[in-house]
């Protein structure tokens, strides 16, 4: 009796061990499978491989993985570099300041102002009897009005040069954009070929 009790004891643990193994197994496989599938370098740039001559997961893996690095190597890029994302506002505005600061500045206005402010003057005095005294009016006047029209004209150029300036910021982050999704598709094209030639579809 005591024997069969043993025996029996000793059955149960050999069924539990057995078991957990089988559990643990089975656990693994499911790690493994997921761990497999949890990174695609395919799908890491927007793309989707299909086995056509029935290689396994871990094959495809592998063959993904070395044609990743091979379209690394021969196009020299990086897929994984973030996309430009261009000037802030503050970088904006700094390039506007610079922009007008070194603008063109319209300079002599207020003296040409004043003598041609002078010389009309001095004849509307010469009419009345005292072209001195037209002449210094005519000065102040037309000291005054080359002095505004030099200011306009001054800030007119300052808005223009911020205004160039931040078009060209636009246009340099514009074309970095570009350059970056061609990046992209040449070493997607480079990573497709690559697969293509083991034997995959690659959309």
């Amino acid at each position: 009796m005591t024997s069969f009790r043993w025996n029996g004891a000793v059955a149960a643990l050999i069924f539990a061990v057995c078991l957990g193994s089988l559990a643990s197994a089975q656990q693994d496989a499911s790690s493994s499978a997921q761990a497999s599938s949890a990174w695609s370098p395919a799908q890491s740039i927007g793309m989707f491989a299909f086995a056509k001559n029935g290689q396994n997961a871990d094959q495809q893996l592998k063959d993904e993985s070395e044609c990743y690095g091979m379209a690394k190597q021969r196009t020299g890029l990086d897929p994984q570099k973030p996309a430009p994302t261009g000037p802030n506002a503050e970088q904006v505005q700094a390039a506007q300041k610079q922009a007008a600061e070194n603008a063109d500045q319209v300079k002599g206005a207020r003296a040409a102002g004043a003598a041609r402010g002078a010389a009309g003057g001095a004849a509307i005095g010469a009419i009345g009897g005292s072209a001195g005294k037209g002449a210094g009016a005519g000065a102040v006047a037309g000291t005054m009005r080359g002095g505004a029209a030099q200011r306009s004209a001054n800030a007119q150029s300052q808005q223009k040069a911020a205004a160039q300036a931040k078009a060209k910021l636009e246009k340099e982050h514009e074309q970095d954009i570009l350059a970056h999704k061609e990046g992209l598709d040449t070493f997607q094209r480079a990573f497709a070929a690559c697969m293509d030639a083991r034997g995959y579809s690659v959309k």
